[in-house]
Parts: C-alpha cells; sequence; structure tokens
C-alpha cells in the first residue's frame, strides 16, 4: 500500500488547483469586462484581469519556494462558476440587469477563490512556510478587495437600476418606502389609533 498523503501534498494539490483556476479567469474576465455595460463595473474587471495576471505569478513564486514544479490541476470548481455566467451572459437581459448577473456571478468566483486562499494561507503557516504564507496572503487580500468593489457597485446604483426596470410602476412605492417611517405612518396605524378612543 502506498504511502498515506500528507498536508504539504494537500497544500500542492490546492496549489495547483489555484494556479488552474486563475489562468481560466484570465480568459474568463475579459469576456465579462465586453458584455457589462456599466464603465465602472467594466473597469473593475478589467483592473482585476491585471491583478489576475500577478496572481499567476505570485503562485509561481510560490511554488518556487517550496521546491515544487509549476503545474496546474483542472479546477472544476472554478470552471463550473465560468459556466454559469456564460449561460448568464447568453440571456437577453437589459442592461442593468446584465451587469447586476455579471456582478453576481464575479463575486461567485471571488468568495470560492476568497476560500481557496484562506486555506492556502493556512496551511502554509501550519508547515512554516512563511514566505508562500506572505506571497497567498497578498492574492488573499486583493480578492477581498475585488469583492467589496463589487459589493460597493451592486449597492451603488446597479442593483437599484435593474430594480427599478423590472418594477417601473412600483418607484412610487419604492419612494414612499424610502421615506422615513414617521412620515409613513398613517393608513392602518391612523385607523387603530381612532377605533381605540
Amino acid at each position: 500500500m502506498a504511502d498515506a498523503g500528507t498536508l504539504h501534498d494537500a497544500f500542492v494539490d490546492e496549489l495547483r488547483d489555484a494556479y488552474d483556476a486563475e489562468k481560466q479567469l484570465l480568459k474568463a474576465l475579459p469576456k465579462m469586462a465586453k458584455a457589462a455595460s456599466s464603465p465602472e463595473l467594466r473597469s473593475a474587471f478589467e483592473s482585476h484581469l491585471e491583478e489576475t495576471r500577478g496572481q499567476v505569478k505570485r503562485l509561481e513564486q510560490v511554488f518556487e519556494t517550496i521546491d515544487e514544479p509549476v503545474k496546474g490541476k483542472h479546477c472544476d470548481g472554478i470552471a463550473g462558476i465560468i459556466e454559469e455566467g456564460k449561460s448568464v451572459m447568453e440571456e437577453d437581459f437589459d442592461d442593468a440587469t446584465m451587469d447586476a448577473c455579471l456582478i453576481a456571478g464575479g463575486q461567485r468566483a471571488e468568495h470560492y477563490e476568497m476560500a481557496a486562499y484562506g486555506t492556502l494561507v493556512a496551511w502554509a503557516q501550519a508547515m512554516g512556510h512563511n514566505e508562500a504564507a506572505m506571497l497567498l496572503q497578498e492574492t488573499l487580500d486583493e480578492e477581498k478587495a475585488a469583492d467589496e468593489k463589487l459589493s460597493e457597485l451592486a449597492e451603488g446604483g446597479i442593483n437599484q437600476e435593474a430594480a427599478d426596470t423590472a418594477h417601473p410602476a412600483d418607484e412610487e412605492e419604492a419612494e414612499e418606502d424610502r421615506r422615513p417611517a414617521k412620515s409613513r405612518r398613517g393608513g392602518a396605524a391612523v385607523m387603530a389609533k381612532k377605533s381605540r378612543r
């Protein structure tokens, strides 16, 4: 029976998975940028594309620090997320809805990567691979920042614009809902008070 694998083997396996994931994203991000109608969203995808190129190089450095060959292993997880994104881009959505969907897809990828890099950092630290841990932490920080940027864009107007397009007649009601609670009191609340007298 072959020797059981160690945490080092699992670490290398996870690194190869992350390396392939980044390579897949290098191909997907330009398509996402092209599909975006919001200039800010397009810019966010283009900016993350540049970061991803740096992340690929950083992973190559990590392989070097632990004396392992630079090699990828097909990442099924990111492949599935990218495939979902492709099918969304084939839908005939209005611009704001497409942008909202692109953000959702981008955040799925970021969260997947954040989980992977979080694990890699923890394992590198546990095994005393301090240089590798530092490099991986740098990438983890970039993934978190990219996720935050996408959240800001979604919450900064893209989601609301998509919602307003979906329910244009509800805009007045939405405006009513956004008013402070005090000014909205009335209706049933007023009737209840009157009936108590």
